[in-house]
């Protein structure tokens, strides 16, 4: 199984770094597993809807052509579905058993995904109606993707 995140910035903090690297590793009996950055657009702190309309185009733009097309696309949003830990990892194990062996995640850059990006994903999910940094979701987003193997594998990690 390959599985994939896609985030818009490049990540600069350590503590970020470490953890993240820690679940890859581990993630490294389960999966192949990888993180693509994608570069941000700048954009200053005041932004007309024209404006943040085509930054979120352009980080989109760069997110499509990272995705291929026999993967399987969750997009995180703050509308998608939440889930719990043991339903994420029966869904991704119902993915891996009916065909979908290449999964990708994307999270986006501070104004969030583009319509582009939405229409191409299979599915939204949601990790809580709390904003998140996108540095710091791609550290959970890692541990819960471990969780869901563990759980997938019965291993202890999960309780």
């Amino acid at each position: 199984m390959n599985i994939k995140i896609i985030g818009v910035g490049k990540l600069k903090e350590k503590y970020f770094k470490a953890g993240i690297a820690e679940y890859s590793k581990r993630l490294g009996r389960f999966c192949k597993f990888q993180i693509v950055e994608v570069s941000d657009e700048k954009a200053p702190e005041s932004l007309s809807q024209a404006e943040m309309d085509e930054v979120m185009a352009k980080e989109g733009q760069r997110i499509i052509e990272k995705i291929k097309d026999k993967e399987y696309v969750y997009a995180l949003v703050i509308q998608g579905k939440e889930r719990t830990s043991e339903e994420f990892a029966k869904e991704i194990n119902q993915l891996a058993t009916y065909g979908h062996s290449d999964i990708t995640f994307v999270i986006g850059g501070s104004l969030g995904l583009s319509p582009e990006v939405l229409k191409r994903a299979d599915t939204q999910i949601s990790f809580g109606r709390f904003t998140l940094p996108h540095q710091l979701m791609r550290l959970v987003l890692t541990e819960q993707i471990y969780r869901a193997f563990t759980i997938i594998n019965g291993l202890p990690y999960h309780k």
